[in-house]
């Protein structure tokens, strides 16, 4: 069985009440310890001569691994555990998200301008001029998050109510990194024209539409026909955010390992939604000698198995997953946990580049082969090198509202892999550090004007 890392996803916090002498608090830290915990807080609640109350908050690794810390500190003598709140699920109570106005309504003044009858004028001024709607509302800075619950962080087909906390946490990012007011509309079909006629009819009220946890092949039916129909920005982050991502990563990564990407061999494992794509845009970079794995092994244009999208990555070769990566210079796994074996590994080229970022477990823990690569990265914020979405879809939707983007092309999500990467100098590159921080300030706004020039380069943008 895999250990994970504790982490602040299964974080708890224990009020405790235990006796005030020397001593009773570092028994209570040592049994925390001692099952592997990892705390994280410790506050003082009330005092008096014979005991104390405290809250611990403490990082498991799981639901059963929270409830073993919890059975440990309980165990003390002494020692009452009065109270334990798993502060995931605290966050999230009553929804992460409100609507806040923008303007004061306290007086008739203020009612009279922000409605009845002051906004009647703004509204016959759309009406005779309607680009002027991303002048007067909030259109041009407004994201319309869409899913139909179908293939949600891995957990699969769950529903869009059971969605609706991810796309919660999806409106949030955009908001704290990019200033992007974005909604959550979580689909009650799993029908693709259903899909895109509701998107199309929800277009007035948005500038942009973020695709979300939809599962493939349907995520690219809709996806292509949102195109074909709205002059706005549609964007399916699990395909082209993870695409952007990757490939500034492995620009960087190839940096490090002094390997040029038209020469290197690439295996990729896990031929979804997300594999795709990455491989389309690997492609329009440069890379010329890539080879897709799923479940069956290597797609090969043999099989008669594929969908349109695997047909378009199939290959000539044939084989498995093993005797793919024989002499190969990159994995990248967007696949399963535990895909990807130590002897794999051992059998890739010199100075292998790894990127295994199957979520929360990943295709191989890095422990197992730290000495045996040049570069490894995973999808978690616990390792160095965490490839993560929200390096790129905050930016790139910033960058297509402010220029008005009639669409998202792949120029735009080269131009935003390349800003991504360059934020690390040359210099500073290290097997370690190939990919900024998503809390570095100068992404959004790097990412964003790469974005913006490359639209108006390739003429999608709406205004200049």
């Amino acid at each position: 069985m895999t250990k994970l890392t504790p982490s602040s996803s299964y974080s708890i916090a224990l009020r405790i009440r235990l006796p005030n002498q020397p001593g009773a608090l570092a028994r209570v830290t040592q049994a925390i310890a001692d099952v592997g915990g990892n705390l994280s807080q410790i506050d003082l609640i009330q005092q008096s001569a014979s005991e104390t109350v405290r809250e611990i908050c403490v990082d498991a690794a799981s639901h059963d691994h929270a409830q073993q810390i919890r059975a440990a500190v309980g165990s003390l003598p002494g020692v009452k555990v009065e109270r334990v709140v798993d502060r995931t699920f605290e966050l999230h109570r009553g929804g992460k998200l409100r609507v806040v106005g923008k303007s004061p309504l306290e007086s008739a003044a203020d009612l009279a301008m922000a409605y009845t009858p002051g906004v009647g004028r703004v509204s016959m001024q759309i009406a005779t001029d309607p680009a002027s709607v991303y002048e007067y509302t909030i259109k041009g800075n407004t994201v319309g998050i869409v899913t139909d619950g179908s293939a949600v962080l891995g957990l699969g087909d769950i529903g869009p109510e059971a969605a609706l906390p991810v796309m919660e946490g999806k409106a949030a990012l955009f908001k704290r990194f990019a200033d992007i007011d974005a909604f959550p509309l979580c689909l009650a079909t799993q029908d693709v024209e259903q899909i895109v006629a509701t998107v199309v009819h929800l277009a007035p009220g948005f500038g942009g539409f973020n695709l979300e946890d939809i599962s493939a092949p349907r995520c690219f039916a809709i996806e292509s026909k949102l195109k074909s129909r709205l002059t706005l920005p549609v964007f399916h982050d699990d395909q082209h955010g993870t695409a952007i991502v990757v490939l500034a990563a492995l620009l960087n990564a190839l940096k490090v390992a002094k390997k040029p990407l038209e020469q290197v061999r690439i295996v990729l494992n896990g031929a979804g939604a997300a594999g795709i794509a990455v491989i389309q845009l690997l492609r329009r970079a440069g890379a010329t000698h890539i080879l897709a794995c799923d479940r069956q092994g290597i797609i090969s244009r043999s099989r008669t198995d594929l969908t349109p999208e695997k047909a378009s990555v199939a290959v000539p070769e044939s084989g498995s997953l093993s005797e793919a990566l024989v002499g190969a210079d990159v994995f990248i796994g967007v696949s399963v946990a535990n895909a990807l074996t130590v002897d794999m590994v051992k059998n890739m080229a010199s100075d292998p580049i790894v990127f295994a970022l199957a979520n929360p477990v990943p295709e191989i823990q890095p422990e197992l082969i730290s000495d045996q690569v040049a570069v490894m990265a995973t999808g978690r914020s616990d390792y160095p090198n965490q490839i993560n979405n929200v390096l790129a879809f905050p930016g790139v939707f910033r960058g297509a509202l402010d220029c008005r983007a009639k669409q998202i092309n792949t120029e735009m999500c080269v131009a935003a892999s390349e800003a991504i990467a360059a934020l690390i100098p040359a210099e500073d590159l290290d097997r370690n550090w190939i990919i900024p921080s998503v809390f570095d300030g100068r992404v959004v706004s790097e990412v964003a004007a790469a974005v913006i020039q490359a639209a108006r380069q390739t003429g999608v943008a709406g205004i200049l």
